[in-house]
């Protein structure tokens, strides 16, 4: 029972990436929103998605400057027999959690400045996470644990349960990549440069106002706790003051039954003495039951008032960026290779001392955990088609199964996360480009690896938008990308499963300068 409610509160999400893989935000310009599919085009949004393609726009400076604004629904729904002794659950044993994350503002900037052959970059953007995910009435994984507490103090007379739940993350990953891009011919240019990554991480788990439900009414927790332990102290007290007694109490009743008939004999007394026996008797056959009740009592006794977790979390970390592209006539071919960026998130938390179920230590005060960014290799290729219009296509493979979790939970994973890009763009004139484009997302989840605190689904978005040349040197980008998310259900374990989903929607409004 401990263990239960000890894992489901304390293993607590990530808030896992708007679009792209686990832990990796690909949106990281408005182009991309109104066409994904950028790996193999040429344009300052390259600085992150085909930085090696920057080094053929022309001299001189290329800046853009993004606001992104990503709204997101996580809705895990689960079945538990024991949510039918919920007080405020009408026998029902299905609820549906609904998580509301949001993310008002993204920013991102791209630069690079280029002379003659060499383009020098920077890029900052969040590289992961992105905003706040809250859970105003928990997940299925916190009430079950209160209901398996509640099921467990059935034999103290318990009928049912309730409580209130909350839960809570938010997650920042900051990145900032400098580098620089080479044309080694007319045809041909590579990249070379460096992300930093920080970050930060907050997350907060509630259970409070916990009730049993008894014939006599609900009463809270702690009183319910209280009176059992008293029960239990009072009978384990009055077995040890009969154990004590007992050789008097079977001498006596042998004295007596040897005067019995005769006026000696004291009827009274010999009841008596008859029923301390048996009550002895009783307690001594449930002393294993009292004493091992007894024990699970006190160690719900840290649960008395509930539970209030409360953890910061901090890191760094910094990995090296290759890239290549190829131009041939109307093709262009763009390569990236991201290397696995090695992150360890140092906590603060209220969680001060180590405890016997490891899942819990990964927030313990002072310690640091790993949380890698994946390895990402990238392909891309556009082609012009009659001058106004450009086909773009696309690959990414995110490394998951090499990325290091905590308590390696990356090989629970059944494969890495692979994107399929697609897209096109039209100059309906000298001012203005429309486009759209789609990416399919397949993640390599299985049943060990979901749970209702950390979750998503396969996925197909769609994105599109426009961009307007203000002048020469200035142009405005603005998009709508949206993400259509599969449900995904686990097996049946004790009885309990759970069907997860989720909802994104992202707007954006970039300028680009060019001087």
């Amino acid at each position: 029972m401990k263990r239960l409610f000890l894992a489901a509160l304390l293993a607590v999400s990530t808030v896992t990436s708007w679009a792209g893989g686990l832990l990796t935000n690909t949106n990281q310009n408005v182009t991309f929103l109104r066409n994904p599919a950028q790996d193999g085009a040429i344009n300052i949004n390259g600085v992150y998605s085909n930085p090696a393609g920057v080094a053929f726009l022309g001299d001189g400076l290329h800046l853009s400057l993004n606001w992104q604004a990503a709204f997101q629904t996580r809705t895990a729904t689960t079945t538990n027999p024991l949510f039918k002794l919920g007080i405020n659950n009408n026998g029902v044993d299905t609820k549906t959690y609904e998580g509301k994350a949001t993310a008002p503002f993204i920013p991102s900037v791209q630069a690079a400045y280029n002379k003659d052959k060499w383009s020098f970059m920077f890029n900052f953007a969040i590289n992961g996470g992105g905003g706040k995910c809250e859970f105003a009435n928990g997940l299925g994984s916190f009430e079950g644990a209160v209901a398996q507490i509640g099921a467990g103090l059935q034999p103290f007379g318990a009928q049912g349960y309730d409580a209130q739940y909350y839960m809570r993350g938010n997650q920042y990953y900051f990145g900032f990549t400098i580098g620089t891009a080479y044309k080694v011919t007319e045809n041909l240019s590579v990249f070379g440069g460096l992300r930093a990554l920080f970050g930060m991480a907050s997350y907060k788990a509630k259970i409070s106002d916990i009730m049993v439900k008894t014939a006599n009414g609900n009463v809270p927790f702690s009183k319910f706790l209280d009176a059992s332990s008293n029960d239990i102290a009072t009978k384990l007290g009055a077995l040890a003051t009969l154990e004590q007694n007992m050789p008097q109490i079977n001498a006596g009743i042998a004295a007596l039954e040897a005067v019995k008939g005769t006026p000696y004999f004291d009827e009274k007394k010999y009841t008596e003495l008859l029923t301390n026996k048996g009550i002895y008797e009783q307690l001594k056959a449930a002393q294993p039951q009292l004493e091992g009740a007894q024990a699970s009592l006190e160690q719900l006794e840290v649960y008395r008032e509930g539970v209030n977790l409360q953890s910061d979390q901090r890191g760094f970390g910094i990995a090296p960026i290759i890239g290549v592209d190829y131009k041939a006539g109307d093709f262009n071919l763009g390569v990236k290779y991201e290397f696995r960026t090695k992150m360890g998130m140092k906590n603060e938390s209220t969680l001060k001392e180590a405890m016997a179920i490891d899942a819990v230590n990964q927030f313990r005060d002072g310690t640091s955990v790993r949380e890698d960014a994946p390895a990402l290799l990238t392909v891309g290729a556009q082609y012009t088609l009659l001058d106004k219009v450009r086909l773009n296509a696309g690959y990414h493979i995110y490394f998951d199964k090499d990325s290091k979790k905590y308590g390696n939970k990356q090989e629970l994973l059944d494969g890495n996360t692979m994107e399929y890009l697609g897209g096109v763009e039209y100059d309906i004139n000298d001012k203005l480009t429309v486009s759209g484009g789609v990416q399919i997302t397949k993640y390599g989840m299985t049943d060990e690896y979901m749970s209702d605190l950390s979750f998503t689904t396969d996925s197909w978005s769609f994105g599109l938008g426009a961009k307007y040349q203000v002048s020469e040197k200035v142009a405005i980008n603005a998009a709508y990308f949206k993400t259509n998310y599969s449900d995904y259900k686990t097996a049946a374990v004790q009885g309990v499963t759970n069907n997860f989903t989720r909802t994104n929607d992202v707007v954006g409004v970039g300028v680009e300068l060019n001087f």
